[in-house]
């Protein structure tokens, strides 16, 4: 696949080029916190030279999600999605990103149509990454970080326990993907140790929901 700061090369629009440089070019220093997680997400950045690593807190601490390197991009989703950044960037080594916030961005795709196309190839590529990563994992792999949130973060009620929160939320706290801790709750809603009702998350045994970690172990 073709780079996508390829489109910042000579020969597609020069002008262009020179002025998104000039103006959203930025430098960080190898350990220099590009974003922090729960951070607004409203810019993209695109890798024009040095490694960047996406780390995700969870509850056995920080978890390596990705390592990128020159041409590669992070931070879209969260400027199309305008949600907050759901990983820590950092700089693995002294690195040069450009930076674009979502106007700019779209401003340069309906421009450079070549840069959309791209865009999604990446999306569709890390989607397959994904699932192949979920097919490899275990259930058990997924079901231990999300039990571990249900049991510390319940409200305890008689043998039971209820919890108020979002499928976000909950990955968030288990240091998984939407897609994993989807695919773990909806594991623990088949075998009805949870149910939901009105957006609340109902346990009606916290002692059979725990013994999941034991056959996870």
């Amino acid at each position: 696949m073709e780079e996508l700061s390829e489109s910042f090369a000579p020969g597609a629009n020069e002008d262009t080029q020179l002025r998104v440089r000039r103006a959203f070019e930025r430098s960080f220093e190898a350990g220099q916190t590009v974003f922090e997680e729960g951070d607004q997400g409203a810019v993209l950045y695109i890798i024009q030279s040095g490694m960047v690593e996406l780390v995700r807190s969870g509850p056995d601490g920080p978890r390596l999600v990705a390592r990128l390197a020159p041409g590669e991009f992070f931070g879209e989703l969260d400027v199309l999605l305008g949600r907050p950044r759901s990983v820590r960037a950092v700089a693995a080594s002294d690195s040069r990103l450009i930076e674009l916030n979502a106007a700019t961005f779209e401003e340069m795709c309906v421009a450079q149509p070549e840069i959309a196309i791209r865009v999604i190839q990446r999306l569709a590529a890390r989607v397959i990454e994904l699932e192949q990563r979920l097919a490899a994992l275990g259930l058990d792999d997924l079901l231990r970080p999300v039990v571990r949130v249900l049991l510390r973060r319940a409200d305890r009620e008689g043998k039971g326990g209820r919890l108020a929160t979002s499928l976000r939320r909950l990955a968030g706290e288990a240091g998984l993907s939407l897609l994993e801790a989807h695919r773990a709750l909806g594991q623990l809603l088949e075998r009805k140790l949870v149910r939901l009702v009105d957006d609340i998350l109902v346990i009606p045994d916290l002692e059979a929901v725990s013994a999941c970690l034991d056959g996870a172990d």
